[in-house]
């Protein structure tokens, strides 16, 4: 609070940003002004007096290089070479990925296997830390974390045997669970927020972000939700930038009622991610998983056949590649 009172700010402003659980001038002046008005209900001529008395008391700085994800070059791995290589080397670093489809399609065992890739060395396609998985609507499937931990070097004979025995997968793996926005907003920036300051993680998954949005708004609440799903945007924007984190947002989808209605999602599909443009438009690289029909054989194992497509990204051709989800995994297989 000393911060406050050197700012001799107005108490309705403090007031706004104590309730917006705003803690220090260093988070005012990483914010953009539209996401304060938005997080503290302040008026835009108070929003512009606290930046200026926030810049004034933190005086001139050199400026920082912006990097935007296709730019910094940074990937974190999916654990499978030919998936990497649609991806050209991965989810990028800095940057947030949704990753939408059906039911059942395999998304949240793509984004369990990301909570292992990111245990690797940098050389293996990981960041060497842990992952933080979020859930938002079921229990978190830890049976099925075991068994990927189980199957890794099944998955990954890429990498040396004693590399993969070393590290500990599970201890490195942390869960949280919110049951509606206002706790998935006060997990994301205090909790996963201390996670990544200790570099204990660089790696966030939200399974799903659509969740809370379908239970908590109805229709004629569009404004509010759209507040909302801008405010959880920049929440998560601004903890994969100042953290040098990977940040990927499962999402569920919906039917597409009309061949003429416009959405970000694959032209071929009789689905679209949920949450509308408004949110396409807060994501880094949008991809998607689909069914295929019917199952690949690999000698003894059998997987059930999916597609997994980049629909837009800002250094992606657009593109897909098939995939199996097997025992071990979520795998790609190589054109033949």
């Amino acid at each position: 609070m000393s911060s406050w009172r050197q700012l001799e700010l107005h108490p309705r402003i403090v007031s706004a940003l104590g309730k917006a659980g705003v803690r220090s001038v260093g988070e005012v002046l990483r914010t953009s002004g539209p996401d304060l008005q938005r997080l503290t209900s302040l008026s835009a001529a108070d929003v512009r007096r606290l930046l200026t008395a926030a810049a004034r008391l933190r005086g001139p700085r050199p400026p920082l290089p912006v990097l935007r994800a296709e730019e910094s070059g940074l990937r974190l791995g999916l654990g499978c070479p030919v998936l990497d290589g649609l991806l050209r080397g991965g989810l990028p670093v800095g940057g947030v990925t949704e990753l939408s489809g059906e039911s059942g399609v395999g998304k949240t065992q793509l984004a369990l296997q990301l909570c292992l890739s990111v245990q690797y060395p940098a050389r293996h396609g990981g960041l060497d830390s842990g992952a933080v998985f979020v859930c938002t609507e079921d229990a978190f499937p830890s049976r099925r974390l075991q068994q990927l931990i189980r199957e890794q070097r099944r998955l990954r004979p890429d990498v040396p045997p004693h590399v993969t025995g070393s590290l500990r997968f599970a201890d490195r793996v942390y869960v949280e669970h919110a049951a509606d926005l206002t706790s998935l907003q006060s997990c994301l920036r205090r909790r996963v927020g201390l996670l990544l300051a200790r570099r204990l993680v660089r790696f966030v998954a939200v399974d799903s972000v659509a969740a809370l949005f379908r239970s908590e708004f109805g229709v004629a609440d569009w404004l509010e939700r759209t507040k909302q799903l801008l405010t959880l945007s920049s929440t998560l924007h601004h903890l994969c930038r100042q953290f040098d984190a990977a940040v990927l947002c499962v999402n569920q989808v919906t039917d597409i009622f009309s061949d003429s209605e416009e959405y970000l999602g694959p032209s071929s599909s009789s689905v679209r991610p949920a949450l509308g443009l408004a949110w396409a438009n807060q994501v880094t690289v949008r991809l998607t998983m689909r069914r295929l029909g019917g199952t690949v054989s690999e000698g003894d194992r059998d997987g059930a056949l999916r597609r997994l497509e980049v629909v837009f990204a800002p250094h992606l051709a657009r593109a897909g590649r098939d995939a199996a989800v097997r025992k071990e995994g979520v795998r790609g297989l190589e054109e033949v």
